[in-house]
């Protein structure tokens, strides 16, 4: 019983710039199935190595699996279903299995836009994806599918989706097999060394309406803080791992879990092998003040800001209930704690001014992150918000939802001139800091890792890959006029996934009529309410361990 698993070759000119990323799902798949006794698993990492369809055609039929899967974000759907169409080509006789977050929510979208696709895999991925496996070796695929929870397939004319299944309760038993990755193709550009992306968790306690995260994974789940170090420790030892990243949304969120994480790796005497980054909201920071040296001694040296915006206004659209100068402040205690810090900045929503732009870098600069990175509004088209927006969506080029690319068109101002501001930005910004302050700024590890991340900006922007700018033609203002996105128009919403929204917009329409009945008031919710990660005003007590999500 043979198992291909491919990670698609869909490049974005985003995060890609700082390295190649070491795709963990195939890690925690491939150990689930051996787990379970399906030990010929192999691995084709497409992205990572620039696999062409060719190739990969022919790397598929010289595998000859049994079963071929991959996984997809929204961005990269169509070179997902590109790689289920090979395989369909290589291996006629392969189950061709499609998991991840947009087929999770996407499913009758993905399997009306491509019949390559024999299966989704609807979240978690684990234990599914082994009773799949399980029924293609019993020869009983066609039976059994019925009755595997967690998939949507085609049966006929019509579209199935099985009940979903129970999420994993307990993480730390599963083993992933990272044995599978070519570690030395992982590398983190600014310090020079092979990455990782554990996780201490899986899901969101809070639901933003335009998050997936907890959808996704529905329950939050916290691990054992040692045994993820028992994790990190084994990626040193055994694949020479000098930097990682956590995958989870906010791994600060429980408080007590996280402090119990940094003691445990000073403990071990981690941090003098391995750094590490986290991304996390203004709040946390707020709150740990005291804790920032622990957490620097633990070797965090990078944390990424969910600022969002620099002007009020746009604060307070996303209902953030941080201040302009929490940013400033949580900002400064990084830098006074010895720690990287960058600035998250989200632009180009409906009300984008070239004035707000502007505002913008003026707050960045005068906030002094290390790094600041603004990236373009995407509405993830399995949210609410995504429905809400209504008419103002006018791309459904999914491919291009990649967070630099500007799907909304702000009222006063074209793509095209959106994107020109917001690489002056990046001009401004990261000039004055090569000039001004990377090489002059601290010594030592400090001095290293900042110009470590300005060589990343250069080789980027020397290649054109950053913000895909050598794809769409953009060669600086003088180029403006000449842009290309190249949405593909003849993209759109598939009839079933909108028979789908629409049956589900009816449901909800009838539950709140019965909630404003049992209140005896109307209770209405403006899209301005939307809450941006880490807009919420909650925090997760101590002694929680998490609560479970239904998945609407």
């Amino acid at each position: 019983m043979r198992i291909v698993l491919v990670h698609p070759n869909y490049h974005s000119g985003g995060a890609e710039i700082a390295g190649n990323w070491p795709p963990a799902w195939v890690a925690y798949i491939a150990g689930a199935l051996k787990s379970a006794g399906f030990s010929d698993v192999h691995f084709l990492d497409a992205m990572t190595h620039h696999i062409n369809d060719d190739d990969l055609r022919a790397r598929i039929a010289e595998l000859k699996p049994d079963v071929v899967g991959t996984t997809a974000i929204t961005p990269s759907i169509y070179t997902a279903e590109r790689v289920l169409e090979i395989a369909r080509d290589a291996a006629p006789d392969a189950l061709r299995v499609l998991g991840g977050v947009h087929a999770t929510f996407m499913y009758k979208q993905v399997l009306s836009e491509s019949d390559a696709v024999d299966v989704i895999v609807r979240g978690e991925g684990e234990e599914i994806m082994t009773e799949v496996v399980k029924a293609v070796a019993g020869g009983a695929w066609d039976l059994k599918r019925h009755d595997i929870r967690g998939l949507a397939f085609r049966d006929g004319e019509q579209i199935v989706a099985t009940p979903a299944a129970p999420t994993i309760k307990r993480l730390d038993d599963i083993v992933p097999d990272w044995s599978l990755l070519e570690w030395e193709k992982y590398i983190y550009v600014p310090l020079g060394v092979r990455v990782a992306i554990p996780n201490m968790a899986r899901g969101c306690p809070f639901t933003c309406s335009f998050c997936s995260q907890w959808k996704f994974w529905r329950d939050y789940r916290i691990r054992d803080p040692k045994k993820v170090v028992d994790e990190i420790e084994a990626l040193v030892n055994d694949h020479d791992v000098g930097f990682f990243i956590l995958a989870d949304e906010e791994p600060t969120i429980h408080r007590k879990k996280f402090i119990a994480f940094c003691e445990e790796l000073i403990a071990r005497g981690l941090p003098e092998r391995i750094k590490w980054g986290i991304n996390t909201r203004v709040t946390d920071i707020l709150r740990d003040q005291e804790l920032l040296p622990l957490y620097r001694k633990a070797g965090l040296v990078h944390v990424s800001l969910g600022t969002e915006a620099a002007t009020q206004m746009k604060l307070d659209r996303f209902n953030k209930e941080t201040k302009i100068d929490d940013n400033r402040r949580a900002i400064e205690l990084l830098r006074n704690a010895d720690i990287f810090v960058e600035a998250q900045f989200i632009v180009g929503l409906d009300n984008e001014t070239p004035e707000t732009l502007e505002q913008t870098y003026r707050m960045a600069w005068d906030w002094q992150p290390d790094l600041a990175n603004w990236a373009m509004y995407t509405p993830w088209p399995f949210t609410s918000l995504f429905q809400e927006l209504g008419d103002k969506v006018e791309v459904f080029d999914f491919s291009k939802y990649n967070f630099v690319t500007p799907i909304m068109k702000p009222a006063a101002m074209e793509r095209t001139e959106l994107l020109d501001r917001v690489m002056n930005n990046y001009r401004r910004f990261y000039m004055k800091k090569a000039l001004f302050h990377y090489p002059w700024r601290g010594t030592g590890f400090r001095r290293r890792y900042l110009l470590g991340c300005l060589k990343a900006f250069m080789k980027a922007g020397f290649q054109r890959t950053f913000y895909d700018l050598g794809k769409v033609g953009y060669w600086g203002p003088q180029s403006k006029k000449k842009v290309d996105f190249h949405f593909d128009k003849s993209r759109r919403i598939a009839k079933a996934q909108l028979e789908d929204w629409e049956a589900a917009q009816d449901r909800a329409n009838r539950l709140r009529e019965q909630r404003r009945k049992g209140a005896g008031e109307t209770v209405t919710v403006p899209v301005e309410a939307i809450k941006a990660c880490g807009g919420g005003d909650q925090q997760l007590s101590d002694g929680a361990s998490g609560r479970a999500r239904e998945l609407h």
